[in-house]
């Protein structure tokens, strides 16, 4: 190729990327749905984007460390402190009986599905196994099920990937060097134990490195992020020298060290990683997608939709069944994870890589290795896209809409805002640090949080679950400006404080950025000093007419969600609606 058309090849890889993800953002979809299909496209219409074409031998290398970087990042998202009890139980035997089943099934019905020889369809079994957090997180994201079942499905996601890429290759190595294929043999169980071996072994040596970076060097975000990036290539590389696809274990086991071991304090948001995650994601997709040609979708397409039908239909249910069994789980809980098993980005990885090279070697059978993965992925993607939803509902499993606010603060009118918004409909958690504060609220019957909550929440590498808004209303104008700040990447939802007096010399409250709880006019002595004078919350119908001299603060939408009036957005009533207000004469309607 010409420089010239390796510019072009470059940039609009780049551009479909991108621009696909865009879309798929704006048609609240996962994005394989658009990339597969784009990349299709692509490769179909121009020879251009085609990566032996711009890169040559170095693609599967590349391929290989990027899925690295990828597993890293979906590791520092683990927590091994919420796998615990039943939820560890489960997931280990998802994993056992998703790989041995699936690869079983697979192994045997693709001989005669795809007229290919036993020990391609056995690499075809393997390849199949993996599922992936890159498809499985932005679908749960979408259909929103009960923190258990999200659990387990990341979970599982995440390290069927590493397990999928090592039993890879060592079946590519069987076939490769003795034509047939023999896992079951006490051999090739050694070998697998010698790769899990050296994988672990490169990620305690990438987890070393990184405790030296960032907690000895104490590197700042930009240098921190940039150790991290070299550490996790420079070992995944190293160990798949060693032996490979080992670096894709040493990958997820640095990132589980990392997210796991306390002094580490990782942030749950890493804008710079997550930004280039999304950007390999999108490359690889495109780039994969693009090798398949029409020609080759043809003749596997009809057996294709077929193998589709026995994993969806038969082997995931099953592997569900005798996974959960004596879990613990509902009935809707198990039948949701039997429904949910899409292939991602490790699938289509290893399909190229092992399906071009056994095509090199000459073995019959080998070229339907990566349209028919093509096919599975684009099937399940779409399939569980489309039904993960309506399912979820009918199942039961889907979190309910509403807002469960944390409100900190304990002074009276903080402490009877609370009971309002209780009033409302809402969940409402209060938390405040002087123990009168707290027997205030304990008075009221509203939920107190635990004494470290805030401890935790303000913790870089913590979520609060099940938390959607939090509303910062000390007396400390500072430490509201403050917690929102940190909060941010700690709740699923906002963030909102009460402003600060407008002539207010606070070290940080009157210059720090963020969405001001009712706007300027409404700050914090102002709401104190007009509740001490007689004024209260009230809780009204949004058809009732707003009394005089009444401010709105709130409106809850008829599915429970909180809107609060801020600086920034100014909420309209709706039919159903549920209005907040604060009048300036006392109403026994707000008490």
């Amino acid at each position: 190729m010409t420089d010239d058309e390796i510019l072009l090849g470059l940039a609009l890889t780049l551009v479909l990327a991108t621009g696909s993800q865009i879309l798929a953002s704006k048609l609240r979809v996962p994005a394989l749905i658009i990339l597969l299909p784009v990349g299709f496209a692509a490769g179909a219409i121009t020879d251009v984007i085609h990566p032996d074409r711009l890169m040559g031998t170095a693609f599967s290398a590349l391929v290989s460390l990027s899925v690295a970087v990828i597993l890293y990042d979906a590791g520092l998202g683990l927590d091994l402190r919420k796998l615990k009890g039943h939820t560890r139980g489960i997931v280990g035997r998802l994993l056992v009986y998703g790989v041995l089943l699936t690869f079983l099934v697979i192994a045997t019905v693709s001989p005669a599905m795809f007229d290919m020889p036993l020990r391609v369809a056995s690499m075809l079994g393997v390849i199949l196994v993996v599922s992936g957090p890159t498809v499985v997180g932005p679908l749960l994201d979408f259909v929103r099920p009960t923190d258990k079942v999200r659990r387990i499905l990341i979970w599982e996601g995440t390290l069927t990937d590493p397990i999928g890429g090592i039993l890879g290759a060592l079946t590519f190595h069987a076939i490769a060097t003795t034509h047939q294929i023999d896992i079951g043999r006490g051999y090739q169980l050694g070998q697998f134990a010698i790769s899990l071996s050296v994988g672990f072994v490169g990620g305690a040596v990438g987890t070393a490195l990184l405790w030296f970076t960032l907690r000895t060097l104490r590197l700042g975000e930009t240098l921190g992020t940039l150790s991290q990036l070299a550490t996790v290539i420079a070992v995944s590389a190293g160990c798949d020298i060693v032996r490979d696809d080992t670096g894709l274990i040493a990958a997820i086991v640095t990132g589980l060290a990392v997210a796991n071991i306390r002094g580490f304090d990782m942030p749950s948001r890493r804008p710079f990683l997550e930004t280039l995650v999304q950007l390999i994601i999108g490359l690889l997709f495109v780039s994969i997608s693009s090798t398949v040609t029409p020609a080759s979708l043809v003749p596997v397409l009809l057996p294709s939709l077929a193998l589709i039908a026995i994993l969806v239909l038969v082997v995931r249910p099953l592997v569900a069944y005798l996974s959960t069994t004596h879990s613990g789980l509902t009935r809707g809980e198990r039948a949701f994870i039997g429904w949910m098993d899409p292939r991602g980005i490790v699938a289509a990885a290893t399909a190229s890589a092992f399906s071009a090279s056994l095509v090199d070697l000459g073995i019959s059978g080998a070229a339907r290795i990566l349209p028919v993965t093509f096919l599975v992925i684009v099937g399940t993607v779409l399939l569980y896209s489309l039904t993960a939803a309506p399912v979820a509902r009918r199942l039961g499993v889907v979190r309910e809409a509403g807002t469960r606010i944390l409100l900190v603060g304990g002074e009276p009118w903080v402490v009877d805002l609370g009971r309002a918004l209780r009033s409302a409909g809402l969940d409402v958690l209060m938390w405040a640090g002087l123990d009168e504060q707290r027997e205030r609220i304990k008075e009221t019957g509203i939920a107190l949080a635990t004494g470290d909550l805030l401890a935790t929440a303000i913790n870089p590498g913590a979520r609060l679950e099940g938390v959607t808004a939090v509303f910062l209303a000390t007396d400390d104008d500072d430490f509201n400006a403050l917690a929102s700040v940190v909060m941010q990447d700690s709740v699923e939802g906002p963030v909102y404080r009460v402003g600060p007096p407008h002539d207010s010399h606070g070290v940080v409250a009157p210059y720090t950025g963020g969405d001001i709880l009712f706007g300027r006019s409404l700050v914090r002595h102002v709401l104190a000093e007009r509740y001490e004078r007689g004024a209260r919350f009230v809780v009204q119908p949004s058809s009732t007419p707003v009394p005089p001299e009444h401010d709105i603060l709130f409106l809850v939408r008829a599915d429970h969600r909180l809107e609060p009036v801020t600086e920034r957005q100014r909420t309209v009533p709706q039919e159903g609606d549920t209005v907040l207000l604060l009048g300036s004469v006392p109403t026994a309607a707000g008490q």
